[in-house]
């Protein structure tokens, strides 16, 4: 089986040097194994000269102008930066390999942020999709066509796989382990790396920290109004009535400038005032649910598990503090 990495530019390195180090471990205990499946590794990349040949100098390198066999499975690592445009500028070669070996029987496989250069080929749209917890707004934006999966851990359609953000592209890595060589060799891999098997949604992890906007000072007042009163509006509606616009028009530019319509942006502020109260506090549910705002309990945990995937009991026990 030949596994190919792409060297794409802006990289995040960690990415791209994890995935090395678990399917060169995987192909070590292959062969520990004598197994009848080998692994074969090799990257690509625009560069010239092999970029880990000091670290990998067991791992051949070629250029994307070579000649390259047909892969079984081709990896495209995360990117260093949220400049998703700027990245798929830089990558855009890498765009029409990507298309033919999906076209000669390969399977794509995206790391965190990698799902937006695979996206930009147009390969996954009508298909299922994730990506780090950050991007989902971005993405959803960029690319409307994808059926993105923002809770989901790793997706899998049509021999296209991708992950949620970081450490979410160790149970990818995974599962492809999984999938081609077993499960016994899955277990061995994820004791090596210290991987718990039991995650199944990432949105716990989000974090909601928009920047104030700058080119809208209409937006940018109902961010502060938002931000400074948040736990004692009740109605948006009749908070917003001092703002000198149409509800139409301020729905219009609020969700250009933000990504959100005005609503979605003060529950995301609530539930995030009430995931700091649970993590940093002792105060008892109901006391979250009144101090970020709400007065009913059913609504309050059903919008929290909306937003991080898990009940406001069972997010304290994550990351609460231990009191005792």
């Amino acid at each position: 089986m030949k596994i190919g990495f792409l060297v794409t530019e802006n990289r995040r390195l960690l990415s791209l040097v994890a995935a090395l180090d678990f399917f060169d471990m995987t192909k070590r205990f292959l062969s520990e194994q004598s197994s009848s499946e080998q692994l074969e590794l090799i990257l690509i990349g625009m560069e010239q000269k092999h970029p880990f040949e000091k670290d990998y100098p067991g791992i051949p390198y070629k250029q994307l102008a070579e000649t390259i066999e047909s892969l079984n499975i081709l990896i495209i690592p995360a990117f260093s930066s949220y400049d998703m445009k700027s990245n798929i500028s830089m990558n855009v070669n890498f765009i029409p390999f990507m298309a033919q070996q999906y076209q000669q029987g390969a399977h794509l496989m995206s790391l965190c942020t990698g799902s937006f250069l695979l996206a930009a080929s147009g390969l996954l749209n009508g298909k299922q999709a994730t990506t780090h917890v950050d991007g989902i707004s971005g993405f959803s934006e960029a690319f409307p066509d994808v059926a993105l999966k923002p809770e989901a851990i790793i997706t899998e359609d049509s021999r296209i796989f991708t992950s949620g953000g970081a450490t979410s592209s160790f149970h990818l890595k995974l599962f492809i382990v999984q999938k081609f060589f077993g499960r016994e060799i899955a277990l061995r891999i994820a004791k090596a790396f210290a991987i718990d098997l039991d995650r199944d949604n990432q949105l716990y992890f989000d974090q909601f920290r928009p920047n104030l906007v700058e080119s809208d000072d209409l937006v940018r007042r109902i961010q502060l109004l938002i931000q400074e009163k948040y736990f004692e509006i009740k109605n948006l509606e009749e908070a917003l009535e001092e703002i000198p616009s149409s509800k139409r028009n301020i729905i219009r530019r609020f969700k250009q400038s933000t990504g959100l319509t005005p609503i979605r942006y003060l529950q995301k502020t609530k539930i995030e005032a009430a995931k700091n109260l649970l993590e940093t506090t002792n105060k008892d549910i109901v006391d979250v649910m009144v101090s970020t705002g709400y007065n009913d309990m059913k609504n309050f945990r059903n919008l929290f598990k909306t937003f991080t995937g898990l009940t406001p009991t069972a997010y304290r026990e994550k990351y609460g503090m231990r009191l005792s």
